[in-house]
């Protein structure tokens, strides 16, 4: 059994990493057959129900199942190493079964064609691609894609949740991961119907999304967590200030990073 968990956390993880590189090739319209912009099209009436439908999907699987009383009542049928690699494995199809379906929506907003403004973009686009990925390493990569409950397991240690800790980025802002995939999915040099409405309708689980998590964190950190977040803002940094060493120590707030569980 051990075995058989560590094989499925490396498989749900090896997943995750082919849907997170097509993620990136599906915005930013590279190179492939169907893309956020790039595809069959159709009447735009059909073509924005089933996208919407296909967002919708995404953000209740992905919402849903993080939130702490689904995870309890799901760990009575999955094993509970194995819970967070199931987690990412149906997020994982979820965004599959998105880019399989999704319709472009004819007609364009901006379509940068001077060098200057759409470099700017480009820019921003991968400079939210680059604080994704930091950010899962800022808090604990392999723990929030169920690696290392899986290698728990498999080595029969017991598993710990993450620390609430402050790395660089997290002192900054609350949400550098989500920061990072806003950055991704609105900076573009040629902005569609389609990429518009893929762009919102992401913004808007971000945003709802982030809120669900704060209750929770509020919820199992209490005090140490309602400290940070009067310090630290969500999104976008205030350069003239950083959550204060006092704070932090009388909070209990250490150097590091939590799992996020959006």
């Amino acid at each position: 059994m051990r075995f058989l968990i560590l094989l499925y956390g490396s498989i749900a993880y090896v997943a995750f990493l082919a849907v997170f590189l097509t993620l990136i090739a599906f915005v930013g319209d590279l190179g492939l057959a169907r893309s956020v912009s790039v595809g069959p099209a159709g009447p735009p009436g059909p073509a924005l129900a089933a996208d919407l439908a296909l967002l919708a999907l995404f953000a209740v699987q992905h919402s849903l199942m993080a939130r702490p009383g689904f995870k309890r009542a799901w760990t009575r049928i999955v094993a509970p190493a194995a819970e967070r690699s199931t987690y990412v494995l149906l997020s994982s199809l979820a965004l599959a079964l998105l880019f399989r379906w999704w319709r472009p929506i004819p007609g364009t907003l901006w379509e940068f064609q001077h060098s200057l403004p759409r470099l700017g973009m480009l820019a921003g686009f991968w400079a939210g691609v680059a604080l994704v990925l930091v950010s899962t390493f800022q808090i604990s990569h392999f723990d929030l894609f169920g690696l290392r409950q899986a290698w728990l397991r498999f080595r029969g240690l017991a598993y710990a949740e993450p620390e609430f800790r402050l790395t660089a980025l997290y002192a900054r802002i609350r949400h550098p991961l989500m920061l990072g995939f806003l950055l991704t999915f609105w900076c573009t040099p040629r902005m569609t119907l389609g990429h518009l409405l893929f762009a919102a309708g992401m913004s808007c689980y971000i945003l709802a999304g982030t809120l669900l998590e704060e209750r929770d964190l509020v919820r199992s950190l209490g005090a140490a967590y309602l400290a940070y977040r009067r310090e630290v803002p969500r999104f976008f940094p205030r350069p003239w200030r950083r959550a204060g060493r006092d704070g932090r120590e009388s909070a209990g707030v250490r150097p590091g990073g939590r799992r996020p569980h959006v």
